[in-house]
């Protein structure tokens, strides 16, 4: 599912099951265009080949695997999720002078695993999420030719658009797509590298979000990605937690259920990747109070998207909650610390040419052996 914006009428569209990209001559922003599911509207029925549709793993309609259907599982809303998004590129742009170094921190940490490949990559994927930084720091990392930058946000597309590049990044051709990380419109078989930078724990289908990953990678491709671990926000919720309790006899969540670490290395396996790797990186940014991290995570587009959230926050609960933060996790200068847990996952789709475990049973040399020659030498 994704929004598409006609800049003729003006007007956001629902969309479903991507057909490919249509061209915007006057932004040279491109568009998922699909099927509508409207009354208003009509379109031609168009008949897809393999080579032109997209993929998704939502369920099949009839047996036609392009003619598909949302993710059965729902725990984000996905318009609030763009329109906050919308939000944050607002912000972004007001606050165009300065960087953001968390974000900055993460998307520098994950782009410094392209210099430890030999392999080029002449065309990468980069998803939602931290576009504005991952652009601004490639830095020519990875040998990439063509980017495409996608994002659910035409907002947020724009202001990346806008931006000005890093003189080093001048030589890449760069398009720019709004699309649905959920239902991917790129060709199977058709990028070499996919980036995503603390976007994809937003979707309610991970796992099928990162097999549409791997799809659309070359043989011997790379997928690159950091999203938000479970101890993330912790503080947040303890106090958040607490103050309810006290002032409305009861909880509702306020922050978003994130994978653990363990999780991970399994959904690289479920995706189908090979040579997974999962490490876990844990940030303390500090800030002046409650309101102040709040603000950071509306810049960041990561507030609050649950389907079943609380659409009133009292003032009474407000209040308490950044009382309850400051009283037990305030640090002697005043600052308040919140914990940013992030988990960088590698994985390459097959090739031939990758190392693989021997079998069960050809090894020659036992550790008993190596046990024994060690022990007798000490």
């Amino acid at each position: 599912m994704a929004w598409g914006f006609d800049q003729q009428t003006d007007r956001w569209w629902w969309r479903h099951a991507y057909s490919g990209p249509v061209s915007r001559k006057k932004t040279g922003i491109k568009f998922a265009v699909h099927r509508l599911n409207t009354t208003a509207l009509e379109v031609p029925s168009a008949r897809l080949s393999s080579s032109q549709a997209s993929f998704s793993t939502g369920d099949c309609d009839n047996g036609n695997p392009f003619e598909t259907n949302p993710s059965k599982v729902k725990i984000f809303d996905r318009h609030l999720k763009r329109k906050q998004r919308d939000r944050a590129a607002w912000l972004l742009h007001s606050n165009s002078n300065s960087n953001d170094s968390f974000i900055d921190a993460v998307a520098e940490n994950l782009l410094d695993r392209l210099e430890d490949c030999k392999k080029t990559f002449p065309t990468a994927l980069c998803l939602g999420g931290s576009l504005h930084a991952v652009r601004r720091l490639l830095r020519d990392r990875g040998a990439i030719e063509k980017l495409i930058m996608m994002d659910t946000s035409y907002d947020m597309v724009k202001l990346c658009k806008s931006s000005q590049p890093d003189s080093s990044n001048e030589n890449i051709e760069t398009s720019y797509v709004v699309g649905d990380e959920e239902f991917l419109p790129i060709k199977e078989s058709s990028v070499d590298l996919v980036i995503s930078c603390l976007g994809l724990h937003w979707t309610n289908d991970l796992p099928g979000a990162m097999i549409q990953c791997k799809l659309a990678l070359k043989p011997d491709g790379l997928f690159l990605a950091a999203i938000l671990g479970g101890e993330t926000l912790k503080e947040l919720r303890i106090a958040c937690t607490v103050a309810q309790m006290e002032r409305e006899g009861g909880i509702s969540p306020r922050v978003s259920p994130l994978a653990q670490v363990r999780d991970a290395g399994n959904l690289l396996t479920r995706a189908g990747f090979a040579l997974p790797g999962v490490d876990v990186d844990e940030y303390v940014v500090k800030y002046k109070s409650a309101l102040d991290l709040i603000e950071h995570l509306r810049t960041m587009g990561e507030t609050n998207a649950l389907l079943q959230r609380s659409n009133i926050l009292t003032r009474e609960s407000a209040l308490a909650t950044a009382a309850i933060y400051d009283s037990l996790f305030a640090a002697e200068d005043g600052t308040i610390p919140a914990t940013f847990q992030v988990m960088y996952m590698t994985g390459w789709r097959e090739h031939p040419s990758q190392q693989k475990a021997k079998c069960r049973g050809s090894a020659t040399i036992s550790f008993q052996d190596i046990q024994k020659q060690f022990g007798s030498e000490s």
